[in-house]
């Protein structure tokens, strides 16, 4: 090879060389020359060593660091490898791109560096305690980015160590977890919003699982409600039953086995006796959670505390007693003031059934007895006897003490009924009464009784108007809009315009005598009918009260003075 190289050069380059049987393979080829003192090449010593499998093992490689590089730049994280002093030497593209920096630029950069300043104490802790252990570390922690924006992200980092037991690199992982973070948030407000309407509204949730009868859920609120501390975590089955009020527990026990047995929805209310002595009312809801075979798995649901609930209806009861008593009493005292001419009232039938009985005897005693005379003297018995009896029963039922009962009524038979009650008051008073009543007045759904008491304490407060006057009481009724409208007209005193609505209030009275509270339990009877009661002042003298009733069948509702029928069982 002697003056081969122009340049009196050294050589070493690799080559490919065709062999004997036409395959190419890689060599290397290596010449050193030889030269005398004046410089002048004097011999060539050449070695050519063959590297074909070096060459494979490196192409094999480099393929692998390609497919590497492939595999961890498709990871949906950040990778990083750092030294045992956390130096990077290693990251895929996600790094580089969330950076926005070069690999040259992130080998003397630490990722703590780019650590929100809240979140750095508790990463290096976590580190620390790895690199103490030798466990992997997992850690949440914002990020920086390029553009100073902080993201959340999981790290998880495993550190690897030499024979020894020194940790000689780090693999770390960085998950975004960005929207799992703000679900997490969301959540949490939701849970609080929950909390804080469960504590609102008084109802807890709860979980149950039959195989082992294991509360597997109880709620803060329903802890509070029973009286569990929830730092001891949900109660045992045995111990939640102790709660239940002794009582109660036989029929809550049947209600709650039913409900396995038939796999159905349970409700109930029972109460709950504490360990302090309290008892509290409770009202649990309960629907069965079934596998996809149908098997009952266990129940879901939710408990009340429904104790001032009950309290309340138990007050609403004792008021409702006490108003209808302050009516009866109202109703009581009406009549006591008519007592004079009720009296004149029942007198008179019997004293024209005594005559009559006379007649009767007188016609029987004659020779012949005149039989036809004396069967019509009989007939006036009974025709007058019945009369005294039918004010008899209109005087007891208006004295009758029973709840409101529904039923259809005739309105004008109700009117007139009452015009006859007060017609010996009237007519002391040199009142005339005068009614004008629709024809095709209909029935309607309504309490006999309470509608009696209106009807009176209208008509008598306009007779009293009239007592030293005299006058005319009209009665008129006509049926719009679905209403029948009723009006009481006077020709008395009349009303002060300023005190239309006050006369309405209890215990407000114009008269001398009364306790104010006819007008008031008036107006409440009629309200709970469905319909309303108001005064004008007539053109001329006098005062009208007009109300309204529904036409047609309508439920009764509850009101301050007279509650209805439904009344007692609404919550």
């Amino acid at each position: 090879m002697e003056g081969s190289d122009s340049a009196g050069k050294s050589h070493e380059h690799e080559v490919r060389v065709r062999s004997s049987d036409g395959q190419y393979r890689w060599q290397l080829d290596r010449g050193v020359l030889l030269q005398d003192e004046d410089g002048n090449i004097i011999k060539w010593y050449g070695v050519v060593t063959d590297i074909e499998d070096g060459k494979r093992a490196e192409e094999a490689l480099h393929e692998s660091e390609k497919r590497f590089r492939l595999i961890v730049d498709g990871i949906a994280g950040m990778v990083a490898i750092n030294t045992a002093e956390g130096q990077i030497e290693f990251v895929n593209s996600q790094v580089l791109e969330y950076f926005g920096k070069s690999l040259e630029d992130l080998r003397g950069w630490s990722t703590s560096d780019a650590v929100h300043p809240d979140d750095l104490a508790n990463a290096v802790a976590a580190w620390m305690r790895s690199v103490e252990t030798g466990d992997p570390y997992d850690v949440d922690h914002r990020l920086r980015r390029f553009d100073g924006a902080y993201r959340w992200f999981h790290a998880r980092g495993l550190p690897l160590r030499d024979v020894e037991g020194r940790i000689v690199r780090w693999y770390n992982l960085l998950t975004d977890i960005e929207e799992r973070k703000r679900w997490e948030e969301k959540l949490r407000g939701s849970e609080k919003y929950l909390s804080e309407a469960q504590q609102l509204t008084h109802t807890g949730s709860w979980a149950w699982r039959l195989v082992d009868r294991k509360i597997v859920h109880l709620s803060e609120e329903c802890h509070r409600i029973y009286g569990f501390d929830p730092v001891e975590g949900a109660p045992t089955w045995e111990e939640f039953l102790e709660r239940i009020h002794p009582e109660d527990r036989f029929k809550w026990k049947s209600v709650a086995e039913r409900a396995i047995v038939e796999k159905v929805d349970c409700g109930q209310e029972f109460r709950i006796l504490l360990p302090s002595g309290k008892v509290k009312w409770i009202r649990t809801v309960g629907q069965p959670v079934l596998s996809n075979t149908g098997d009952l798995e266990g129940f879901v649901g939710s408990s009340t505390d429904i104790t001032e609930l009950k309290s309340a209806e138990q007050e609403r009861e004792k008021l409702r007693q006490l108003e209808a008593d302050l009516a009866h009493t109202n109703r009581v005292n009406t009549l006591g003031e008519m007592t004079a001419s009720l009296a004149h009232e029942i007198k008179q039938p019997i004293a024209a059934a005594i005559t009559s009985a006379n007649s009767c005897l007188e016609w029987l005693a004659h020779e012949p007895p005149n039989l036809d005379r004396a069967r019509a003297a009989a007939a006036r018995i009974d025709k007058y006897g019945n009369r005294a009896a039918e004010i008899i029963d209109r005087i007891r039922s208006l004295y009758r003490k029973s709840p409101p009962q529904r039923e259809l009524v005739d309105v004008k038979g109700i009117i007139q009924e009452i015009l006859t009650l007060l017609e010996g008051e009237a007519k002391r008073s040199s009142i005339a009464t005068r009614t004008e009543l629709a024809a095709d007045l209909p029935e309607i759904m309504a309490d006999r009784v309470q509608l009696q008491q209106v009807f009176m304490n209208l008509m008598l407060n306009g007779i009293e108007a009239m007592t030293d006057s005299g006058g005319e009481l009209t009665v008129k009724s006509e049926l719009q809009d679905g209403h029948i409208e009723f009006s009481i007209s006077d020709t008395g005193v009349g009303l002060p315009m300023e005190k239309m609505e006050q006369i309405f209030s209890a215990f407000f009275t114009t008269k001398l005598q009364g306790g104010g509270m006819g007008l008031a339990i008036s107006r409440s009877i009629v309200e709970s009918h469905g319909g309303r009661l108001w005064a004008t002042a007539n053109d001329g003298r006098g005062a009208t009260f007009h109300f309204t009733l529904p036409s047609g069948v309508t439920e009764l509702t509850p009101s301050v003075f007279s509650a209805g029928p439904d009344a007692s069982r609404m919550i």
